[in-house]
Order: C-alpha cells, then sequence, then structure tokens
C-alpha cells in the first residue's frame, strides 16, 4: 500500500498555483490534431475541485456566445501546460453548481480583498517590502 502513494506522490505535479472555487483561472490545455499539437486557452471560473492526490480534478465554467461551457480538468494531467489566476473570488461554498442557473451579469463573483490573499499564502503572511529610497539628482541646468 506504501508503494501506491509513494507512486502517485512521484506523478503528482508541484508546478501548478494554488487555486479555490470562485476563482477566475485560464487554464493551457495542449491539444493533439493529427500530428500537429497545439495549446488551447479556456478562461472562466473554478466551480468545483474534486478528489485528492493523483484524482483531483476541476471545473471550469464559461460563458461563450450565450452558451455555458464547462470542462472538466484532471489537475495533475501532463497535458495541462499551465494554469494561470486571473482573479481571486470571494465566495462562502466550495462548489458553486448554482450558477449553471444564472445568467452571466447575476453570476458575477466579488474579487477577494488583498488582505485575505496575504492571509492565505502558506499560512504566513508576505513580508511587507521596504519602501525604496529615492535620491534626488540635481536637475540638469537649462539655459
Amino acid at each position: 500500500m506504501n508503494v501506491i502513494l509513494e507512486l502517485e506522490k512521484s506523478m503528482m505535479r508541484s508546478d501548478l498555483p494554488d487555486f479555490r472555487s470562485g476563482d477566475t483561472i485560464a487554464v493551457h490545455y495542449k491539444i493533439k490534431e493529427g500530428d500537429r499539437e497545439r495549446i488551447q486557452i479556456f478562461e472562466g471560473v473554478v466551480i468545483a475541485k474534486k478528489g485528492g492526490g493523483v484524482r483531483e480534478t476541476f471545473i471550469v465554467r464559461k460563458v461563450s456566445y450565450g452558451v455555458g461551457v464547462e470542462r472538466i480538468f484532471p489537475l495533475h494531467s501532463p497535458l495541462i501546460d499551465k494554469i494561470e489566476i486571473k482573479k481571486k473570488g470571494k465566495v462562502r461554498k466550495a462548489k458553486l453548481y448554482y450558477l449553471r442557473g444564472r445568467s452571466k451579469k447575476a453570476s458575477r463573483i466579488k474579487e477577494r480583498s488583498r488582505y485575505e490573499q496575504v492571509a492565505t499564502t502558506n499560512g504566513s503572511p508576505l513580508p511587507a517590502a521596504e519602501p525604496e529610497q529615492q535620491t534626488e539628482e540635481p536637475a540638469a541646468p537649462t539655459e
């Protein structure tokens, strides 16, 4: 049993960012068409995350030409090139299936404040940036 866990751990990707339900993300997904391979970007709101370990999946929803489109992605898939977080959403539920029945305007999600983003980065706040000291240079003489 321990061998299976070690094998799964070796297959998990660590280069992907942490995101939650309500976040707006762009998934860069590799698509193979014949002998060519290209990257397609699917941008939308994460409405659910399921599973754990290698079997973890997430559902991204977007509205395209007035039609709601959802796509399920395996989190640790080698076909995912990268994931970009566009906005951090503030929601109170883990599963946002209620967005399916709402119009585009009614399904808007508030953005998480900067304080909440700092508080959730690995349990410790980020160090404050030191203000840069500006040195005044003598102005060039004007004629």
